[in-house]
């Protein structure tokens, strides 16, 4: 019978004990010098433990049952099943561990000796690499193989467990069953929702970050917790490095926010400029005259027509915004907010970053919440994401699932909800037509309930954590109940503690008995 892989825990401190031949792989990779701004090759946490793992494995001689037991183990942190199903290895992986450790007492079928025996074979791989030029002569006999679209991997991410029955709380993020992909988060400071977060990135990048179709994110780090270079081992978990993160009061971020016409009909550009000067004054909540609006329109196409439909910058904005005003000298409302974005440098000229194929985060905790950098930071990100949304081929899909491609993550969201956000409400409509989902995280769940865009309605997984003001209509609307058992949920919703939410049940509903939410304890990561 083959070794059934499930419950293997990480060895303990795996980062900093593997971290030097983590080092030695990167530097074979990588040139000594790089060009422009391409970015290092950085060796996926996955990759690495693998590669480790298939090295011990293959390498001969007697196995120590002491080395083995004396591994520790790193509770809370297991691996996921697609570790060893990755390439349908994991037969290999059975064999040889049968193999290796035949003249042993260990009992390779327990658990916790597995996952001690996984451990005892990574060190033996790393110690391997790390000799002579074994690193060399792996690195350059190893082949690679074409995507296929029976290779997507499923998203179940395991966020915690039901209750206190133990019973595994996952969320299914792309099977065909589902209609779509966003999860929505409310929960008031001191909830856990930054632990809720790093839970998901953590989920979908250990999932399918070294799978043919990895998805990446795109954070807005309002509060500066997961930039911050103290917390840089959180990093690790989601196999991301420092170069992901973005600070654009250190450097302009590396995309322009404006759309490319080259080639396009006017009639596209005269209506961007009428949704653009319509943005640049929610983001301020200004209430500009129409003529103000006019002249910006104007000012927005004409300097499209001096570019010849190419990317355009505030700069160029600003100066045909006050070629148009009776005394330039005098700001109204208009120019005022183009001054404070082109002071400000936030954005590149061009796209120096592909913003879907690789994993960003944002720090934002240089600029006011609610002021118009940060959501200009936001608001014209998410139009790019449209922008690259347009022209995506339809993502891969297979039997079973779909293929997901980018997650743009944003905590403090209602600073993006209080105005007519059109770009974040076409990536959350139609998104998943392409393969890019959004998780918005914000303090209360009332907030989700905007005059123009019902987010509740659009959102897969409404996670509800410990509230500071509990709304009877928004849990009416999103459980569909009322009278006792409006009641216990408000019960429910004002006992929970520090890391745990409620979730719609969807049996429940579907057999109409029971009750309508679940409890769950979230895993402690961070």
């Amino acid at each position: 019978m083959p070794l059934v892989f499930g419950d293997i825990y990480f060895p303990e401190n795996f980062n900093t004990e593997f971290a030097p031949l983590k080092d030695k792989i990167e530097n074979l990779i990588n040139l000594s010098r790089s060009a422009g701004n391409e970015r290092r090759y950085s060796i996926l946490n996955n990759k690495l433990m693998r590669l480790c793992l298939l090295v011990g494995l293959s390498t001969p001689g007697k196995r120590d049952e002491k080395a083995v037991e004396a591994i520790k183990l790193q509770k809370g942190s297991r691996f996921q099943a697609s570790f060893f199903t990755h390439q349908e290895l994991a037969p290999l992986y059975s064999a040889l561990i049968k193999l290796r450790y035949k003249n042993t007492a260990l009992d390779i079928t327990n658990n916790n000796t597995l996952s001690r025996i996984i451990g005892a074979e990574m060190y033996r791989g790393r110690d391997t690499l790390m000799t002579d030029n074994n690193l060399e002569n792996y690195f350059f006999s190893t082949g690679g193989r074409t995507a296929l679209a029976k290779d997507i991997p499923a998203l179940n991410l395991l966020i915690g467990y039901y209750g206190d029955a133990e019973m595994e709380a996952t969320l299914d993020i792309n099977s065909r069953a589902i209609t779509n992909a966003q999860i929505i988060i409310a929960g008031a400071t001191g909830s856990g929702k930054t632990n809720l977060l790093a839970v998901l990135i953590q989920q979908i990048r250990s999932i399918s970050a070294e799978s043919p179709y990895p998805v990446n994110f795109l954070l807005f780090d309002y509060k500066g917790e997961f930039s911050d270079i103290q917390n840089n081992h959180w990093l690790s978990l989601f196999d991301v490095d420092r170069s992901c993160i973005l600070d654009p009061i250190e450097r302009p971020l590396p995309f322009t926010p404006f759309k490319n016409f080259t080639g396009r009909p006017i009639n596209e550009i005269n209506l961007y400029s009428t949704e653009m000067a319509s943005a640049l004054a929610s983001l301020d909540r200004l209430s500009p005259s129409s003529n103000m609006s006019n002249r910006l329109s104007e000012a927005i196409v004409e300097c499209y027509k001096r570019t010849n439909g190419a990317p355009i910058t505030f700069t160029d904005m600003l100066k045909e915004y006050q070629s148009r005003m009776k005394d330039p000298d005098k700001d109204d409302s208009i120019s005022s907010i183009l001054k404070q974005l082109d002071r400000a440098n936030i954005f590149d000229t061009e796209d120096k970053a592909d913003l879907i194929c690789d994993s960003f985060i944002v720090k934002m905790d240089g600029y006011p919440k609610d002021g118009p950098i940060a959501k200009a930071i936001v608001y014209f990100l998410m139009s790019k994401l449209n922008n690259i949304y347009e022209q995506l081929d339809k993502q891969a899909v297979n039997d079973e699932v779909v293929q997901i491609r980018h997650f743009s993550i944003i905590d403090e969201a209602h600073y993006m909800l209080s105005f007519d956000n059109r770009p974040l409400r076409n990536l959350i409509a139609v998104g998943r037509n392409k393969g890019l989902s959004i998780i918005l995280a914000t303090q209360n769940m009332a907030d989700f309930k905007n005059k123009g865009f019902d987010f509740y309605a659009n959102a897969q997984y409404p996670l509800i954590m410990k509230q500071q003001t509990i709304d009877d209509k928004v849990i009416k609307d999103l459980f569909g109940v009322s009278g006792t058992e409006l009641q216990e949920i408000r019960t429910a919703i004002a006992g929970l503690q520090k890391g745990e939410l409620i979730i719609k049940d969807q049996m429940a509903f579907a057999l109409g008995m029971g009750n309508k939410y679940k409890k769950i304890n979230v895993t402690h990561l961070i």
